[in-house]
C-alpha cells in the first residue's frame, strides 16, 4: 500500500510533534520549523523509528519565500502531497490591547493568518491536480473566548483562520479536497511559557468543566482524525478540544 504524504507546520514541539508522532505509521511527512533544529531532529528521528520517511523543511511561514522553499523541498521529496496540518503559529507577552504596537501585530498577522493561508494555497495547487487531499488548519478556543487581557491579537488570528477554513472549503469540496479546523483549548505545551506565563494552563484549568488541561496528544487525536478517511464526509467544520469550555 503507497503511503500517503502529510506536510507538518510548527513540527519541532507541542501539538505538531505530537500530530507527526501520531502520524508516522501511516504517513511519509513533512516536517517544518523554524529555529529549533534540536526539536526537530528528535521529532524526525522519533517518526523514522515508527516507519515514516521524513523530511525537515526549516523556514518561517511569516516569510514568503520560505515558504517556496519548504514547498520545493517537498517537490523534490514526493511525488504528492495528500494532507497539511497547518499547525505553525506564535504568540505574544501577556498584554492588553491598549499595550500592543503595530510591529507584534504586524508579524503575528504575519505568521498566523498570512503564512497560514500562504501554506494552504499551496497545499490546494497540489492537491487539485490529485483530485484530493485534506487540510486541518490549527485555530484555538481563543478564537471564541477573545482572550482579554492577555492575547486579543491572538484570538482574532485565530477567529480569521475559522473564516478562512469555511471560506476554502467551500472553494475546494468539489474538488475533492476537505478543509478543516481543531480548536484546542488549554493544553499542557510550552506556547503558555512563550507568552511569559508558563503556569498559565493549569492555573485557568479550575475554569475548565473537565477541571484539568488537555494534552497535545489529546489534540493531534482530533486533528488526525479530521484527517483521515474515516472523516470522509466531514468539511467546513471545526471541532473544539477543550475539556468542554
Amino acid at each position: 500500500m503507497t503511503r500517503k504524504t502529510l506536510l507538518i507546520t510548527g513540527a519541532s514541539a507541542g501539538i505538531g510533534a505530537a500530530c507527526a508522532r501520531l502520524a508516522a505509521p501511516t504517513y511519509d511527512l513533512a516536517l517544518n520549523y523554524r529555529t529549533d533544529d534540536d526539536g526537530a531532529a528528535k521529532v524526525k528521528a522519533d517518526c523514522e523509528a515508527l516507519g515514516a520517511k521524513v523530511i525537515l523543511c526549516k523556514g518561517d511561514v511569516g516569510d514568503p519565500k520560505a515558504i517556496t522553499d519548504i514547498y520545493a523541498a517537498i517537490d523534490a521529496a514526493y511525488p504528492r502531497l495528500d494532507a497539511l496540518i497547518n499547525n505553525a503559529g506564535i504568540v505574544g507577552q501577556t498584554a492588553r490591547v491598549t499595550d500592543l504596537d503595530y510591529d507584534r501585530m504586524r508579524h503575528m498577522f504575519d505568521v498566523n493568518v498570512i503564512g497560514a493561508i500562504l501554506i494552504a494555497k499551496e497545499a490546494v495547487l497540489r492537491m487539485e491536480k490529485q483530485g484530493a487531499g485534506s487540510i486541518v488548519n490549527i485555530s484555538s478556543a481563543a478564537a471564541r473566548l477573545g482572550s482579554a487581557n492577555t492575547y486579543v491579537d491572538y484570538a482574532a488570528t485565530k477567529a480569521a483562520i475559522d473564516i478562512f477554513t469555511k471560506g476554502l472549503s467551500d472553494e475546494v469540496a468539489a474538488s475533492g479536497i476537505r478543509v478543516n479546523a481543531v480548536r484546542p483549548g488549554l493544553i499542557d505545551t510550552n506556547i503558555h511559557a512563550k507568552g511569559g506565563e508558563p503556569d498559565r494552563a493549569a492555573q485557568l484549568s479550575v475554569n475548565v468543566p473537565m477541571k484539568r488541561t488537555g494534552s497535545a496528544e489529546e489534540v493531534a487525536k482530533g486533528i488526525l482524525w479530521l484527517l483521515s478517511d474515516d472523516a470522509s464526509y466531514v468539511t467546513g467544520t471545526t471541532l473544539d478540544v477543550t475539556g468542554g469550555r
